[in-house]
């Protein structure tokens, strides 16, 4: 899942695109480099971040959504807001998922949009808000509190209506967690299954590889290409990137090993 972000103070320089000229050019780049999906914002949620209107949020977005309609949607496309209005006007304009970062806590009727529309509906587990997350997040047991209370937003997403087939979900790698936080998440991650959806995880330039490296978002590829790595062989289906390119070159050496332990790759592959 290829990452556009449509603001003006997301958290890694490299992966902002404020102007709509960027943003749809970086759209088309995503579709180019590989990605599977492409996932727009218009609303940073880095730690410490600010609420945006819902109309800024969607003239932000709304120039990359008309590009995908323009295009014919050559991948889905996923639309990162809380927003009932900013959901239902990229629904409607040929979006294909929803990617909610609060799992329905700040608008449940997101789950209905995507009931309608048939439309995939990424739950993401974060404690608080993006003002509050990183004041002192805790837990007594990350995976087992974090698994539950993503439990509890897929019955809610079940009961509006969500088929199980159109719901991912995601423990929300630094949105209210600390390093060790993140790193249990990830170490056991294959205890989501449990869930029985498909595990989205998004480890890209992010702070905690920060922490590890002890370097800025700007010299953290290799560690996003390792946590990466870590979370498809744990039971990841999806990771949200910056560098798709990167990724893909990555995933297909990672694909080719699972399937060779797997046995169902060829001897002469």
């Amino acid at each position: 899942m290829g990452v556009i972000n449509c603001t003006p103070d997301s958290f890694y320089p490299g992966g902002r695109h404020r102007e709509p000229e960027q943003a749809v050019r970086r759209y088309h780049e995503v579709v180019e480099e590989g990605a599977h999906l492409a996932d727009v914002g218009g609303e940073s949620t880095r730690p410490g971040s600010e609420p945006v209107t819902a109309e800024e949020e969607w003239a932000r977005i709304a120039p990359v959504v008309e590009a995908a309609r323009r295009a014919g949607h050559p991948v889905p496309l996923s639309v990162d807001t809380t927003k009932y209005d900013v959901a239902a006007r990229a629904l409607d304009a040929g979006a294909a998922m929803l990617n909610d970062v609060s799992a329905l806590r700040f608008e449940p009727r997101l789950a209905d949009l995507a009931a309608h529309h048939g439309a995939g509906l990424v739950l993401m587990h974060m404690q608080g808000t993006p003002a509050t997350m990183q004041r002192d997040p805790a837990y007594r047991d990350p995976v087992a509190e974090i698994r539950g209370e993503l439990a509890t937003a897929v019955s809610l997403a079940a009961a509006r209506g969500v088929a199980a087939e159109q719901i991912l979900v995601d423990p929300g790698i630094g949105f209210g967690k600390t390093l060790a936080h993140n790193l249990t998440l990830l170490a056991r991650l294959n205890e989501f299954a449990l869930l029985g959806r498909p595990i989205l995880i998004g480890c890209s330039r992010k702070g905690f590889l920060g922490a590890i490296l002890d370097g800025p978002p700007a010299e953290r590829l290799e560690g996003t290409l390792a946590a990466h790595a870590a979370a498809v062989c744990a039971g990841a289906s999806v990771v949200r990137v910056h560098d798709v390119r990167a990724h893909v070159r990555a995933m297909k050496v990672l694909d080719a090993v699972l399937a060779a332990r797997s046995g169902t790759v060829s001897r002469d592959a």
